[in-house]
């Protein structure tokens, strides 16, 4: 027996096939916990591939969807704020300002190469309506005859309170330091062959690292400008034939110890001694990783969150929604969030349960 098709929508079947597709590939890039006075998650803002830089209720997930591992059953999310803040995917988000600072500004950065910044104050209370009061646009350089090349996307970025910077890892190979007042550029950092995929601050000795496609990480003096230690060889990758990106680096507490992610590969960086202190293997490509105390998390292209002692051997090894993370993150209470592909966000407890599982809505 046939349906009555008399009241079909052609229009509204494919407007609902195509949202349903692009909840199933939305991507988060990035998450981060806002500085906050409440020992326990209270939110958490994520950045994804449809632009879009949203802060996420914890209690609201909790209370609305399911506990346990279950991404099956996980849901969109309704965000508390979602601001449309990059044409392109966004790609990364810091905060500026610490706990008690009223001007606490949100940033975000993204395919187009711009870097925004909203007053979290106002972000929180303006909702979807709160403007940008920060707006900084990757320079364009010139070519033979002349010729504008496009605008580098800026694939991450990094803070300095106390200098008021904001550095960032370029589409054109170079890292660029802003200034927050002038919204003008301080110092641009070249030497990189290809384009850099992350970048810290390392505010006790004036420095960044960045990472690249080019193979190598790089140490960099933020008053000259210049670079002054290579971790890992470009020439040497290429002789041997073939090339792994440093696709995420990370500091410890001291910012004595440096992880670094370069395809299946976790290195551990002795910073002072210019020194390699362990080397691991891993099943898939890392895309992000984090210090936890004397531990490392890491995630990458699988679904698992996996616990590194600082020689390299592995702790713990945690199921995750996302079949391919790209960040992780850990807040004060040892609450720890994974995010990636599909859209869903993993909250982890410290001791390795799963908090809640929800998927970010797409634009």
């Amino acid at each position: 027996m046939c349906g009555d098709a008399t009241s079909w929508d052609e229009n509204a079947y494919r407007e609902s096939i195509l949202k349903e597709r692009e909840l199933q590939t939305l991507t988060v890039f990035r998450t981060a916990w806002p500085p906050s006075s409440n020992p326990t998650p209270d939110s958490i803002v994520a950045a994804s591939s449809d632009g879009s830089v949203a802060s996420y209720s914890i209690s609201s997930c909790v209370a609305k969807l399911p506990l346990g591992f279950s991404s099956a059953r996980a849901q969109p999310l309704e965000p508390d704020v979602f601001v449309q803040g990059h044409d392109g995917p966004a790609y990364d988000v810091k905060f500026y300002g610490d706990v008690g600072d009223d001007n606490v500004l949100l940033l975000s950065c993204g395919d187009d190469g711009r870097i925004r910044g909203w007053k979290w104050k106002e972000f929180t209370q303006q909702g979807n309506d709160v403007k940008p009061v920060l707006d900084l646009m990757n320079p364009q350089h010139k070519g033979p005859w002349g010729a504008l090349s496009p605008i580098p996307e800026t694939n991450a970025i990094a803070v300095d309170k106390k200098e008021g910077s904001i550095f960032s890892a370029a589409g054109d190979s170079c890292a660029y330091c802003w200034d927050v007042e002038t919204c003008k550029i301080k110092m641009v950092f070249k030497g990189h062959s290809e384009y850099l995929h992350c970048i810290v601050a390392r505010n006790t000795t004036n420095q960044i690292i960045t990472g690249s496609e080019d193979g190598t990480a790089r140490l960099w003096d933020c008053r000259s400008g210049k670079c002054i230690q290579i971790i890992g060889s470009e020439k040497g990758k290429k002789m041997r034939g073939f090339s792994s990106c440093v696709s995420c680096i990370a500091l410890d507490a001291s910012e004595s110890w440096l992880a670094c992610g370069n395809g299946r590969s976790l290195s551990v960086w002795n910073l002072p001694a210019s020194e390699c202190v362990s080397r691991a293997q891993t099943p898939a490509p890392i895309q992000d990783v984090m210090f936890n105390d004397n531990q490392i998390l890491a995630v990458g292209a699988e679904p698992v969150l996996r616990r590194f002692d600082m020689n390299g051997a592995v702790l713990s090894q945690i199921p995750c929604a996302p079949q391919s993370s790209f960040s992780v993150c850990l807040h004060p209470s040892g609450v720890t969030a994974v995010g990636g592909y599909g859209g869903f966000v993993d909250i982890i407890s410290q001791f390795g349960s799963h908090y809640c599982t929800f998927r970010c809505r797409s634009a």
